[in-house]
């Protein structure tokens, strides 16, 4: 894949006035640290909520992870924006959510859509504060050269550009239905198909890769993005982790995880600026239930990915800076994958642009540990696609009625289940007191189904909802494919 010079100069104004804009901030709010800190977000995929030691894993050992949250903050209540792949990344990487740009679901091959060049990146933001850039991993938001990473604020590149299940091998798509899986570096194919034994080493070349990135902006500011393909399925993991955990293969590739989060941890620490490092680990959405024991848990939260239950939401959260974010502290306030591009600016000293609407909010006073802060969010959206499906407000979350996919049965072996169709009706849940969203409460509560009920209409104002035959009045569109 070659630079496209014309697609370059298109976008010249509008890079350099961000460009500016953003060299020129000054420091945003006097409490957030003074020195400009390097950012690491390690980014799983597919990962269930209960699949790490700290939020109760059960026969697979994650000493690393573990010691993110003995070292640093540990998130109970940490939501995506969509619990779907291509969506997730968009609102991780944009503050928006999806629809709000429009991106949805999981881009594939065969997809002409991806972010669009007047979308402002996490990774721009930071690269105009002076910041090095690099994704390692799976990128999943557009594979034409205009949506590749290089075009939105990353120096470096390497991965998937999308799914690992998106190629010849998936079970259950018809022949031809996927070309060749392809590895890029920068916008270049280095391998044009890739094989299941390439992909038993992603996890060690994406951990190598942040390592010696590491090792080369040490003395400068620096944004390290390692979104991880495992343990999405197909499930791959390298010799060295094969059969190391109680837990099969699927635990065995949550374990090299966590290895690579070691390994990262431990570059920072060698270089001497750990204390200068702010690290995250999340997951882009819950448990692909699907798959059965090549799946992993959501614990007691109920259901997985592609619904918008807690157990397809909800994510683990680990959030470490030695001297800055206090030891150990758990967090149960409302917080999102929305969140880390404010955060982020905020704390690199950079101002968010005002000529659009960004849906995330800045949470350092949560990290900080600030005594009584709170949930910036008045209201958390959930979204499926372009069907606004349940809204939350404090400890409340109103699900409007809604058919979603569950297991019926799981698949097992590599081999997905089959999905059967269920539905919900409009039904209220105290989330504090019942984080499996089991016990209906909409008839004991009818001020707050009201209340809710008028947030919602007013992000269908905003946001559009495609069941109410809505289109909202501040969404913007995703890139098309340039005809070449």
């Amino acid at each position: 894949m070659q630079r496209c010079d014309h697609c370059l100069m298109k976008n010249l104004a509008h890079r350099i006035s961000f460009l500016a804009w953003f060299l020129l901030a000054p420091l945003a709010i006097a409490a957030a640290p003074k020195a400009t800190p390097n950012f690491v977000l390690i980014y799983a995929d597919d990962m269930g909520y209960a699949d790490v030691g700290v939020y109760g894993a059960k026969g697979i050992q994650t000493p690393n992870l573990d010691r993110m949250a003995a070292e640093g903050m540990r998130f109970t209540s940490f939501c995506v924006a969509q619990a779907v792949c291509s969506a997730s990344r968009a609102a991780l990487l944009t503050g928006c959510y999806p629809n709000r740009i429009g991106i949805f679901g999981a881009l594939g091959p065969a997809s002409k859509i991806g972010i669009h060049s007047n979308e402002l990146t996490l990774a721009e933001v930071l690269k105009g504060r002076g910041y090095a850039t690099a994704i390692y991993g799976k990128w999943h938001l557009g594979h034409h050269p205009q949506f590749l990473p290089t075009r939105h604020g990353f120096d470096d590149y390497f991965g998937l550009p999308y799914s690992n299940d998106m190629w010849p091998n998936h079970p259950s798509a018809k022949p031809g239905t996927y070309p060749p899986l392809p590895l890029i570096e920068g916008e270049k194919i280095t391998n044009a198909n890739v094989s299941s034994e390439d992909q038993t080493h992603l996890t060690t070349w994406y951990t190598e890769r942040s390592v010696q990135f590491i090792e080369n902006n040490k003395d400068r500011p620096f944004f390290l993005y390692v979104p991880h393909n495992m343990p999405h399925v197909p499930l791959h993991v390298s010799d060295k982790f094969k059969g190391k955990s109680a837990r099969g293969l699927y635990g065995d590739v949550i374990m090299e995880i966590d290895w690579s989060v070691g390994q990262i941890l431990g570059a920072l620490k060698r270089h001497g600026i750990d204390e200068r490092t702010l690290v995250v680990f999340t997951s882009d959405n819950g448990p692909w239930l699907l798959y059965g024991d090549h799946a992993g848990s959501a614990g007691r939260l109920r259901e997985g990915k592609a619904t918008a239950f807690e157990g397809g939401v909800r994510v683990p959260a680990l959030m470490r800076w030695p001297g800055k974010i206090p030891r150990g502290k758990v967090c149960d306030e409302l917080a999102a994958t929305l969140d880390i591009l404010p955060t982020f600016a905020k704390l690199a000293g950079a101002m968010l642009p005002r000529d659009r609407i960004l849906d995330g909010k800045d949470i350092w006073p949560l990290l900080s540990g600030q005594w009584g802060a709170k949930s910036p969010h008045e209201v958390y959206l959930y979204y499926w696609s372009q069907h606004l499906q349940a809204v939350r407000s404090g400890k409340w979350k109103l699900h409007f009625p809604h058919a979603y996919p569950r297991p019926a049965p799981p698949g097992g072996r590599a081999k997905p289940g089959k999905y059967a169709n269920e539905s919900i009706g409009l039904e209220l849940f105290d989330l504090k007191r019942d984080p499996g969203e089991k016990v209906n409460v909409a008839a004991k509560h009818p001020g707050v189904v009201k209340r809710l009920q008028a947030l919602a209409e007013h992000a269908r104002e905003d946001l559009g909802d495609s069941e109410a035959k809505r289109k909202g009045k501040n969404v913007r569109p995703a890139g098309v494919v340039s005809s070449q």
